[in-house]
């Protein structure tokens, strides 16, 4: 039987926006919307584009931003719940998220241990914020995500864990297509439909833990 492991997204699917577009909504600094607009049309890759945009940003504003997302995130309901069911049960459950660790970590203290959180890092030496990329594409990978969810699921074999994707957006998409089973909500819904993809949807934690709870997922 195969082991059961859970790869979660974090913004949009943990948290209930997305806290990178949060951050540069709130800071707004000159030219942040047209990256953006590139990296959804797919003219510059996730990992340029979310380089660029932070690049935007000087290095001070650090401890500022952090406030700004421990103040206005909301963590999704039942994930407290969810981790605990995880723990109890002994399923493994990591974070695979393209946020970036300065903020992510500290949303994620006493939820989520460091050891289980797959994320970009971050350098304020400089005068700007510069983004670092510990989990990049493998040879496989040409999309230059970032963060590359499928490498992180690769790690994990197919025919010895039986491999669980949550999450809302496209850049979950191609850990889904490796997934034995994926919770999805937003545009990774439309794109699961759209794809031919089996998936469960979910407004909140409570009912991914009920699912799992109720032998729908893991036997």
């Amino acid at each position: 039987m195969k082991k059961p492991v859970i790869f979660c997204d974090f913004d949009g699917t943990v948290t209930e926006t997305d806290n990178i577009i949060a951050i540069m909504k709130q800071f707004a600094p000159p030219g942040w919307e047209q990256i953006k607009d590139d990296v959804l049309s797919k003219r510059v890759s996730i990992r340029q584009g979310v380089g660029e945009m932070f690049a935007l940003l000087p290095s001070g504003l650090k401890q500022e931003i952090i406030s700004f997302v421990q103040r206005t995130a909301r963590i999704r309901a039942g994930f407290q719940e969810f981790v605990d069911y995880t723990r109890e049960r002994g399923i493994p459950l990591f974070i695979v998220s393209g946020g970036i660790d300065f903020f992510v970590y500290p949303m994620l203290e006493g939820l989520v241990e460091k050891e289980q959180i797959y994320c970009n890092g971050s350098d304020f030496s400089g005068e700007t914020i510069q983004i670092r990329w510990p989990h990049p594409c493998d040879d496989t990978c040409h999309n230059d995500c970032g963060l590359c969810k499928s490498a992180i699921l690769k790690k994990f074999a197919g025919d010895r864990y039986q491999r669980i994707v949550i999450g809302d957006s496209i850049t979950d998409l191609e850990a889904a297509k490796m997934a034995d089973h994926v919770f999805a909500r937003d545009f990774l819904q439309e794109k699961c439909e759209e794809e031919g993809l089996a998936y469960t949807p979910f407004a909140s934690f409570f009912d991914i833990r009920d699912a799992l709870a109720g032998k729908e997922v893991i036997a």
